[in-house]
């Protein structure tokens, strides 16, 4: 080891300050509280529409009362921040205590942090565990036992309000149904358990998680409870559900919304298709499958299905059925606006769903329990980790249903 080497090992001493391993991390917290402090205080001014010292108007809005103390832990670690006090005036001439919209009261940790906790504690580490795995994260910050059982808590109350919202605001225009199935512990045992997952689509074109719960199989009298549920909820008539190839959910839509047009998944069939064709006329059998799927008009679609029908039923007549067995239903995305022919085709916007969360969780042998699932499902969505855009072709949506909500 040359000295040069020996020495770019060693903590250097500049001008009274220690440089070290955690130098930047310890630069960075200590601005953080800095910046912490003055975005706090830049609310406060807002609201009381001066700065320190400044008096505006006749009638001030309130007064500055000192600052106190808190401790607060954030994604850099745990720090010590003075938060500003205040007494705002009230219309009524009553005083009433400021509280910040950026830091609420009793808050001790940052959203982040608490959403490291939640995941930690969901993946099946249990409580005592949690502060030894976050322990480069938490460096040190308090954190009580039942820190982490009163987070679930209020994540499954608030999970079950969500469960229960009314969704006539809404407006939802499409449906987007699947089932997907995690492994989970149930007792001693590990089995997967389908999760009945429903996206919809706004008038403004907006997806939207609907809903999301266990059922024992996805089966049709477990879709019909969900979409029971759905229209007691002032869910509405949708003019589409878009779905795959599930008998027990096609007949369960049916059943609710007997003029509900439905898409069949092109993508679900595809694969279907390729396993019913020999493996060296798998590459040809796309292609063609494709070409049909993604014509660019109606009447092209139909053009490339006659021909596709004609050509594999002298090739693979298996090919030819499992087409046929979808009938026009893989094509009902013909009837609708072009520029939404793309999100229309498939279910892959529940796809990317499940495959956000599967991606979280497949280290993992199995998870704690069925709770675990869902209210994991439910905090990557509620902390915006799973992001929705707007379909493609939102301003050709369909006009509202006048027709009262379906029964």
């Amino acid at each position: 080891m040359t000295p040069m080497q020996r020495d770019s090992r060693k903590e250097v001493r500049e001008e009274g300050f220690e440089w070290g391993a955690d130098t930047i991390e310890a630069e960075i917290r200590g601005r953080v509280r800095g910046m912490i402090e003055a975005i706090v205080e830049e609310e406060l001014e807002s609201t009381l529409g001066a700065s320190r010292s400044q008096r505006v108007g006749t009638t001030p809005t309130g007064y500055r009362h000192g600052a106190r103390e808190r401790q607060l832990t954030t994604s850099l670690g745990n720090t010590t921040i003075r938060l500003p006090r205040a007494r705002l005036k009230g219309a009524d001439g009553e005083e009433s205590e400021w509280h910040s919209r950026i830091i609420r009261r009793y808050q001790r940790r940052t959203e982040r942090v608490d959403g490291a906790l939640l995941g930690t504690y969901l993946s099946g580490i249990n409580s005592r565990r949690v502060r030894g795995a976050l322990a480069p994260l938490l460096r040190g910050a308090p954190l009580s036992k039942d820190a982490v059982s009163r987070l679930v808590g209020r994540l499954r109350d608030e999970f079950s309000a969500w469960s229960a919202r009314d969704l006539a605001a809404e407006q939802v225009r499409y449906l987007f149904l699947d089932g997907w199935y995690p492994r989970v512990r149930i007792g001693k045992k590990r089995a997967r358990v389908p999760v009945l997952v429903t996206l919809g689509v706004c008038a403004d074109g907006r997806r939207v998680v609907l809903d999301m719960r266990i059922a024992d199989q996805e089966s049709e009298p477990a879709w019909r409870e969900l979409f029971e549920s759905l229209v007691a909820r002032h869910l509405g008539t949708p003019a589409l559900a878009v779905i795959d190839g599930n008998l027990g959910l096609r007949a369960a839509l049916r059943a609710q919304w007997p003029e509900i047009a439905i898409q069949r998944c092109t993508n679900h069939k595809l694969r279907n298709l390729l396993a019913k064709a020999p493996a060296h006329l798998r590459e040809e059998l796309a292609e063609d499958y494709r070409r049909m799927v993604y014509a660019d008009s109606r009447e092209a679609v139909e053009h490339a299905r006659a021909g596709f029908l004609r050509k594999w039923r002298l090739r693979c007549k298996a090919v030819v059925s499992s087409l046929e067995e979808a009938g026009d239903e893989l094509f009902t995305f013909s009837q609708f606006p072009q520029s939404q022919w793309k999100a229309l085709r498939t279910t892959n916007a529940l796809e990317r769903i499940n495959g956000e969360f599967r991606r979280r969780t497949k280290t993992q042998a199995s998870l704690p329990g069925e709770d675990a699932v869902l209210l994991m499902l439910y905090e990557l969505l509620r902390s915006g980790q799973i992001v929705l855009r707007r379909i493609d072709g939102r301003h050709d949506m369909p006009k509202p249903n006048t027709d009262a909500r379906a029964a």
